[in-house]
């Protein structure tokens, strides 16, 4: 039996220690918190997951909370005017739901499964010096872990990393009492708001440790208004500032959460990070060798919604890898192509994000507006989100944006 050792216990380490246990292989988890902890601690995250991520959570049977989760049947986008009125407003159908658990939630039982099932779960926040000692008695050592000393061990990748420094500053608020989008009403949705020049605020049920609740996240443009998060400590301070940039850049946004109130007092979050690829593969001192996971070699912007859903894509990446690998050794150049599977998804996901974090050039303004008027160009827009790759097709060339809203155009006049 193959005794594999992941260190960090999010959406990928826990998902890949789950799949692997499952296969028949030894599975060591280190985590620096109990799954109490986690479940009493602070929000990590603004996960909203769409089909093909939920789907490898099927497909391992972990998806426990799926019937209690509010069902995402869209995903709309505002733009907000000079005059704070909305010059652009859609919402596009998904083609398969999406759905948002609290990682509190989902991280804590996921551990408790894992080691229900059998599995060693270490407590223990790891070193590298701690990492050199186990890889000698592990067939394989991962690191999921994407924040702290670990992530040192994986070098920048500056072809695939054009940012240096942080594009957004992020802000996030779990609360209750959001009222409905007056317009739809009868499904539940994500919601983009686009401030030009100022950020994104970005509106999404979600299921959290105290039921159905909603996710404010703005992410402000760094020394802009929305850049106010910082050295923010009370939660009251923080959502009453969330609801303050809310009445002034999105009042339509506003008008529904006038009654709303945190979840709970570990409801807030607020920060920012570069965007970064790193290389896949950490050298520890001893020689050994070790492989990075989801976001410690491939870690993009939020403004996309894809982190939690590339974490998902990446642990079933890897656990296919793995397994189909049998008995040879898990050397470097295994990880390298392991990890070059990955970035065959995951460099549509990069491109993308990094694209939203620009000023968006005409041809995607008229897309984005174009959308308003054509629903197959919101519905397909939305369903981006669940497959990137498709964005190639329609997206970044503006001949080829051109090309298919002629193409829409022309089929809506003959139908």
């Amino acid at each position: 039996m193959r005794k594999i050792l992941i260190v960090g216990a999010g959406q990928s380490g826990l998902q890949l220690a789950l799949g692997l246990q499952t296969r028949g292989y030894e599975v060591t988890l280190m985590s620096n918190r109990t799954a109490d902890e986690i479940r009493s601690g602070r929000v990590m995250s603004t996960q909203c997951m769409f089909h093909t991520a939920l789907q490898h959570e099927r497909d391992l049977q972990i998806n426990f909370w799926e019937s209690q989760a509010p069902k995402i049947e869209g995903l709309g986008v505002s733009v907000a005017a000079p005059d704070s009125s909305r010059a652009i407003d859609w919402v596009g159908k998904l083609d398969g739901y999406a759905q948002s658990v609290d990682q509190r939630v989902k991280m804590a039982g996921w551990m408790e499964t894992f080691a229900q099932r059998g599995g060693q779960l270490v407590i223990h926040g790891a070193a590298v010096s701690d990492l050199d000692y186990f890889s000698r008695t592990y067939d394989l050592v991962m690191v999921s872990a994407g924040k702290g000393e670990l992530v040192s061990m994986f070098g920048r990748d500056a072809s695939r990393s054009p940012y240096d420094a942080p594009q957004r500053a992020l802000a996030v608020a779990y609360v209750h009492g959001l009222g409905p989008r007056p317009e739809h009403p009868e499904f539940d949705a994500v919601r983009c708001n686009l401030v030009p020049g100022v950020g994104e605020l970005f509106v999404m049920p979600t299921l959290t440790t105290s039921g159905r609740a909603d996710i404010l996240f703005w992410e402000g443009i760094p020394g802009g208004p929305v850049d106010a998060f910082k050295g923010v400590k009370d939660p009251a301070e923080h959502l009453s500032l969330t609801l303050e940039l809310m009445e002034k850049f999105l009042p339509w946004e506003y008008a529904r959460a006038t009654k709303v109130e945190l979840t709970d007092a570990n409801g807030t979050l607020a920060g920012r990070y570069a965007p970064t690829v790193r290389n896949p593969i950490g050298r520890l001192p001893s020689g050994g060798l070790v492989l990075g996971v989801a976001d410690v070699v491939v870690a993009n912007d939020p403004v996309t919604g894809q982190g939690s859903n590339s974490a998902s894509k990446c642990a079933a990446s890897y656990l296919s890898s793995i397994t189909s690998h049998g008995d040879q050794p898990f050397d470097e150049a295994w990880m390298q192509s392991t990890f070059d599977r990955y970035w065959d998804t995951a460099q549509h996901v990069t491109k993308w994000t990094n694209a939203m974090l620009g000023v968006p050039p005409e041809h995607v303004l008229n897309l984005i507006g174009a959308a308003g008027d054509l629903q197959p160009v919101a519905d397909r827009f939305a369903n981006g989100f669940n497959d990137p790759s498709d964005f190639e097709n329609f997206f970044y060339d503006p001949e080829k944006t051109t090309a298919y809203l002629s193409s829409v155009t022309g089929a809506s006049a003959g139908a």
